[in-house]
């Protein structure tokens, strides 16, 4: 296998999931040479992820899909030339297959026969690149999503691949993360001289580091050129596809005045928790009234998952106190969301996960969004219309019989909120619920709560998304880094 940086090609290249009547790319032509840097834009659902997938390898076989021209490794069909490109996927947690932290690193390495005295190195090495300083025993499963996404770009840095392929690296760090992530990304071409592909819907994350930008669309590809060029000349097709260009901000209609109804969830003294006994933050206050907007913000791993997860009653709080009032505690025996039974969350409080896909249970999107509907038992044309209006709000309707895994990460992210508003719950509980969105879509999402708040939902989010909080005109509980390890 040839060493240094890899060469990449397609050739009318496209993909169709299986299942599916219009393909997820199609078309695609295009040379990147070795060493080049290219920024992949395009709107969401345009086929970027998958074209990643196929460079990677790991799109499966003629079960998975129908692959239509060729995409090609240093020559090579991109299928047989695995070790040349190494992929960060948009969902970290996916990439992640060892127990410890230092083991996942050097799993890729150990994989492509690297000299175990070789591997140690590499570990320490990749590792202080993306600035993720933790122990090497410690467990993947207690890392935060943000420090997920930092272990699965060490453990590709590790493998030293001829081409990197970024899927959104930075979509759920803190912005000294996304600094910290780039410049590291900067560091490693620079003294291996990969070829870089990398997907951002944010234009000015990568401005400064990639050379050209290629743009995706329907029919293949929209744009093609250096970076200063295309982003001057097709600023208007940029625009069109949703990019987020420098210094421009997605219009949207002012958000709804502070919530003023009555008190839904209050938190005293609250310690949460992903393991009992093992606090991540203690001493929370906060009070979530009818219509508010609250953002949860913060550093990664500071514990803002675990506290919107306790928020939402899926996880139970060490100590203090979290309780429903007012007419959200209407109809429940207890005041404790966590001992609430499902259907009693189910009109009482939505909830997205930070991974989209770890919530999806059916085969289609359709089935996906009417299973919370079916579950309070509404009569099917009422459910089946409330879907159909979600699906087209949201762009999903096309796609309402495919499977929610073969979805984009931006499209999967909307079908999670979808699900969580179906059955019209008083709080909804978000965890970067803008993650994956084109300014376009972020937009929809935008305006969709703020209409949802009108009507007397709260909305509690985890973001790291600053424009979000000003767009929705969000109060934000900050939770700081903890200091030497104790809880704040």
């Amino acid at each position: 296998m040839p060493a240094g940086p890899a060469r990449i090609e397609a050739r009318g290249w496209g993909w169709r999931h299986a299942g599916r009547r219009r393909s997820a790319v199609r078309d695609v032509d295009l040379v990147i040479e070795p060493g080049e840097r290219v920024l992949l834009l395009g709107a969401s659902g345009s086929g970027k992820s998958t074209l990643l997938h196929g460079l990677a390898g790991v799109l499966g076989g003629s079960e998975e899909g129908e692959a239509s021209g060729r995409l090609l490794v240093d020559g090579r069909d991109a299928a047989d030339a695995r070790g040349r490109t190494g992929l960060v996927l948009q969902d970290p947690g996916a990439q992640l297959v060892m127990s410890r932290l230092g083991d996942d690193v050097a799993f890729g390495a150990e994989n492509l026969g690297v000299p175990p005295g070789e591997i140690a190195g590499r570990v320490r090495e990749a590792l202080d690149a993306v600035g993720l300083d933790l122990p090497l025993d410690r467990p993947t499963s207690a890392l935060s999503g943000g420090q997920q996404q930092r272990l699965a770009l060490a453990g590709v840095l590790a493998m030293r691949p001829g081409a990197l392929l970024l899927d959104e690296p930075t979509a759920n760090l803190d912005p000294d993360g996304v600094a910290e992530v780039r410049d590291a990304v900067a560091r490693v071409l620079d003294a291996t001289g990969a070829t870089l592909v990398v997907i951002e819907h944010r234009v000015d994350v990568w401005a400064s580091i990639v050379q050209r930008v290629v743009v995706l669309g329907d029919g293949g590809v929209l744009a093609d050129g250096p970076t200063e060029r295309v982003l001057a000349d097709e600023a208007g097709v940029l625009a069109a596809a949703g990019v987020w260009l420098p210094g421009r901000t997605p219009e949207t209609a002012p958000p709804p005045a502070a919530g003023t109804g009555p008190e839904l969830l209050v938190a005293e003294g609250l310690s949460v928790a992903r393991v009992a006994g093992q606090p991540l933050r203690g001493g929370i206050d906060l009070t979530v009234s009818a219509g508010d907007a609250l953002a949860i913000t913060g550093p990664n791993g500071v514990g803002k998952s675990t506290l919107a997860l306790t928020l939402a009653g899926l996880l139970r709080p060490d100590a203090g106190t979290l309780e429903a009032r007012g007419p959200l505690a209407a109809g429940v025996r207890h005041p404790e969301p966590i001992r609430w039974k499902p259907r009693d969350l189910l009109t009482r409080i939505g909830t997205v996960f930070q991974s989209p896909a770890h919530q999806f249970l059916r085969a289609t999107v359709r089935e996906e969004l009417e299973l919370g509907p079916r579950a309070l038992r509404q009569p099917p044309a009422e459910r089946e219309a409330r879907a159909e209006g979600i699906l087209e709000r949201l762009g999903l309707l096309r796609l309402a019989e495919a499977n929610p895994f073969t979805l984009s990460g931006g499209e999967q992210r909307r079908l999670s909120v979808a699900t969580a508003i179906a059955t019209a719950p008083q709080v909804l509980v978000l965890d970067e619920p803008t993650f994956g969105q084109d300014a376009n879509t972020w937009a929809v999402l935008v305006e969709l709560l703020a209409e949802l708040r009108a009507a007397g939902t709260s909305v509690v989010a985890v973001t790291h998304d600053r424009e979000f909080v000003r767009a929705t005109g969000s109060r934000e509980h900050r939770l700081a880094a903890a200091r030497s390890g104790v809880p704040a």
